[in-house]
C-alpha cells in the first residue's frame, strides 16, 4: 500500500517503434508488479500511428495504463514533456521502453521524497547484453554509452549534479520551477543518438531552486536491454561522438562551468584509472585488457571531437533547442 503522506507516482514510458513491442509490454508489466503501486502508467508514443493504435488496443481494458500521442515535436524530450503534462502524480518517474524495473524500484524512489527538499531521485541501471555477456573490450567506465550506470558514479544514496533520464524521478514542483525537458538535445529515433537533456534540466532546476536536493539511490534498480548492434565498437564510437555534441549544447545552455563539472572529475580521475586497469590486465594476460584501455582512450578522443564540432555549430547558430512550460507541452 502507498504511504498516505507520500505523493502518488506516475510512471512515464516513451515508445517510438514496434520493433520493441515485447520490451514495451515487459516494461509496463514491471511497473504493474511494483511493491509500491504506481498511481498510473503513461505510455507516450512518438509520432507512430501504428504503434499508438496497437498499444491503445492492448491496454484499452486497463484503467491504470494510458496511451498517449506525443503532443510535441518528434523526440524523447517532447514525449516526456507530454507524459508530465498528462500525469496526475506528485512524483513523475521515467522508465526506458526497453528496460524492466525491479519490484522495489518505486518504493526506493518514494522514500527519498519524505524530505521536502528532494526534487529528483535517480537509480541504478544494469545492462542486459544481447550476447549474454559483456564484450571483453567494453569498459565499465563507458556503460553510459548503452544507457546504463557506469563505473565512477557514487554508490548508495548520495547527492549528485544530475540524474540519468532512463531511470529517474522528479517531484512535480521541479517542472513548475524549471520547465520541462529541452527539445533539440535528447534522442530522436531518426537522428544521431544524442543525450544530455536530463543533465541540462537538472542544472536548470538547481539554478531555479538553489535549495533543491538531487539524489541517486542505487537500490532503485532497472535492467536495460542492450541490443546486439550496440555491442560493437562502431556504435561505441558513434555514441561517444554524439555525447560530445550533446555536452556542447548543454554547456551553451547552462555554461561550461556547470555543464562540464562532473565530466572534469570523470576524465581526470575515473578514466585514467580505467586505462591503468586495462593495461594491468593486459600485462597479466587477462582477456580484453588492452581493448578496454584502447576503448577508453578512443572514447575520450571521439567525445572531445564531438564537443569541438558541437561548440562550433552552437556558436554559428546551426543547432537550436528550446525549453517550454509543461502546460504548453501538453497542447497539440
Amino acid at each position: 500500500m502507498n504511504d498516505p503522506g507520500t505523493p502518488g507516482v506516475s510512471v512515464v514510458i516513451c515508445a517510438y517503434t514496434e520493433d520493441r513491442w515485447e520490451d514495451v509490454l515487459a516494461a509496463v508489466a514491471s511497473v504493474r508488479a511494483q511493491s509500491r503501486p504506481a498511481l498510473e502508467t503513461l505510455l507516450v508514443v512518438d509520432h507512430n500511428q501504428g504503434l499508438l493504435d496497437r498499444l491503445g488496443k492492448e491496454y484499452k481494458e486497463t484503467d491504470a495504463v494510458r496511451v498517449l500521442a506525443n503532443a510535441g515535436p518528434r523526440g524523447l524530450s517532447a514525449g516526456r514533456n507530454t507524459g508530465i503534462a498528462a500525469s496526475r502524480g506528485g512524483i513523475v518517474a521515467f522508465l526506458d521502453d526497453d528496460a524492466v524495473a525491479e519490484r522495489d524500484w518505486l518504493k526506493h524512489f518514494a522514500e527519498a521524497y519524505d524530505d521536502p527538499r528532494v526534487m529528483a531521485v535517480g537509480g541504478r541501471t544494469e545492462p542486459v547484453w544481447a550476447s549474454g555477456r559483456r564484450p571483453d573490450w567494453f569498459p565499465e567506465e563507458f556503460d553510459w554509452v548503452v544507457g546504463c550506470t557506469y563505473r565512477g558514479l557514487p554508490r548508495g544514496r548520495v547527492r549528485v549534479r544530475n540524474v540519468l533520464g532512463g531511470n529517474a524521478s522528479f517531484r512535480r514542483e521541479a517542472f513548475d520551477a524549471a520547465g520541462g525537458f529541452a527539445t533539440g538535445i535528447g534522442r530522436d529515433g531518426n537522428k544521431r543518438p544524442l543525450g544530455g537533456e536530463e543533465t541540462e534540466l537538472c542544472i536548470r532546476l538547481s539554478r531555479a531552486r538553489p535549495d533543491a536536493v538531487l539524489l541517486i539511490d542505487d537500490r532503485a534498480v532497472i535492467h536495460h536491454r542492450v541490443p546486439e548492434v550496440r555491442e560493437h565498437f562502431r556504435y561505441f564510437r558513434t555514441r561517444t561522438y554524439a555525447e560530445g555534441l550533446s555536452k556542447a549544447l548543454v554547456a551553451r545552455s547552462v555554461g561550461a562551468e556547470k555543464g562540464l563539472e562532473s565530466e572534469r572529475r570523470y576524465t581526470t580521475r575515473v578514466l585514467p584509472a580505467g586505462v591503468v586497469r586495462g593495461v594491468r590486465d593486459a600485462l597479466l594476460a587477462r582477456p580484453g585488457g588492452a581493448g578496454r584501455a584502447g576503448a577508453i582512450v578512443a572514447g575520450v578522443l571521439t567525445a572531445a571531437g564531438g564537443y569541438v564540432v558541437g561548440s562550433v555549430r552552437a556558436r554559428r547558430g546551426g543547432v537550436t533547442f528550446s525549453v517550454v512550460g509543461i502546460e504548453e507541452a501538453g497542447r497539440d
